[in-house]
C-alpha cells in the first residue's frame, strides 16, 4: 500500500478503497468541422463514451463522462483545455485532429501541455493495426500526462477509435492508480 494525499491529510488507501471512494471525472473532446456543423452524428464520440461507460461500470468505478464537440480548432481546443483541467479531469479522450491535413491541429495544440509522454501506447497500437491496415501509421496519436491528467488523442474514425480505446483499457486502471499513489501490484 501507498499513501494517498487528500486534503493535506494523509492515509493508507487500497486500490478497492480508492475505486469506492473516489468519483473519476472524464472528458471525450471530438474535433470535427462537419460533425460540429451538424453534417453528420458524432459516432466516435458516441463510441468513445459506450466503451468508457462498459469499462467503468463492469469494474465498479465512480465516475462521470462530459462531452464536447468542437470544430478543428487550435482556439476551441486551448480554451475547453483550460476549463477541463481547472475542473481537475483525471482522463481525457480526444478523437479526431490527429491526421497529417491541414485542419488537423489536435496533437500541435495538446502535446505543449504535456509534462509526461507516454510513447509506448500510441506506437504499440499502431504497430499491432499496422499490419492489417498500414494506414494506421499515418496516425499521430499520443498519450500523456497533464498535471494529474491521462490523455489520449485518438484518431476520428469510428473504427480506429474501437481499435484504440481496446488498447488503452488494457492500462488504464493501472495508470489512474500510478497517478495517485495507489499502490496496486
Amino acid at each position: 500500500m501507498e499513501y494517498y494525499s487528500a486534503k493535506n491529510r494523509r492515509y493508507y488507501m487500497k486500490a478497492t478503497e480508492f475505486k469506492s471512494n473516489y468519483n473519476l471525472n472524464i472528458t471525450i473532446i471530438t474535433l470535427s468541422d462537419r460533425a460540429s456543423r451538424g453534417e453528420y452524428e458524432d459516432i466516435s464520440g458516441k463510441l468513445l463514451e459506450k466503451e468508457l461507460n462498459n469499462f467503468f461500470l463492469w469494474n465498479q468505478w465512480n465516475y462521470n463522462i462530459n462531452k464536447i464537440l468542437i470544430p478543428d480548432s487550435a482556439d476551441l481546443l486551448n480554451t475547453n483545455l483550460k476549463i477541463i483541467l481547472d475542473a481537475k479531469t483525471d482522463i481525457l479522450v480526444t478523437t479526431g485532429g490527429t491526421g497529417i491535413s491541414d485542419r488537423d491541429i489536435t496533437i500541435e495544440t495538446i502535446k505543449p501541455y504535456l509534462s509526461k509522454e507516454l510513447p509506448g501506447v500510441m506506437e504499440h497500437i499502431r504497430m499491432k493495426y499496422a499490419t492489417k491496415n498500414p494506414n494506421v501509421l499515418l496516425s499521430r496519436s499520443i498519450a500523456g500526462v497533464i498535471k494529474n491528467t491521462l490523455v489520449f488523442c485518438l484518431p476520428g474514425s469510428a473504427k480506429a477509435v474501437k481499435d484504440y480505446v481496446t488498447e488503452i483499457l488494457c492500462l488504464i486502471e493501472h495508470a489512474i492508480f500510478m497517478l495517485h499513489n495507489i499502490e496496486a501490484h
